[in-house]
């Protein structure tokens, strides 16, 4: 696994989190929570790209394709 990944998953975190709480003391509630949903989209598409390579491996370990 690449410890990239992970740093690029926690930078967007960190990166939210702070976008998040900034639209969120400016009183852009809605501006937030679509940043907040925004990111986790992104990272669960990383994550999905992740899964795929996964099981193709199994597949190919197991010869079942």
């Amino acid at each position: 696994m690449n410890i990239d990944l992970i740093f690029k998953i926690a930078s967007i975190g960190i990166l939210l989190g702070v976008l998040h709480a900034v639209l969120d003391k400016a009183g852009k509630e809605e501006f937030a929570y679509i940043t907040t949903l925004v990111g986790v989209v992104i990272v669960f598409s990383m994550v999905i790209g992740l899964i795929s390579k996964l099981f193709d491996s199994i597949k190919t370990l197991f010869q079942l394709y």
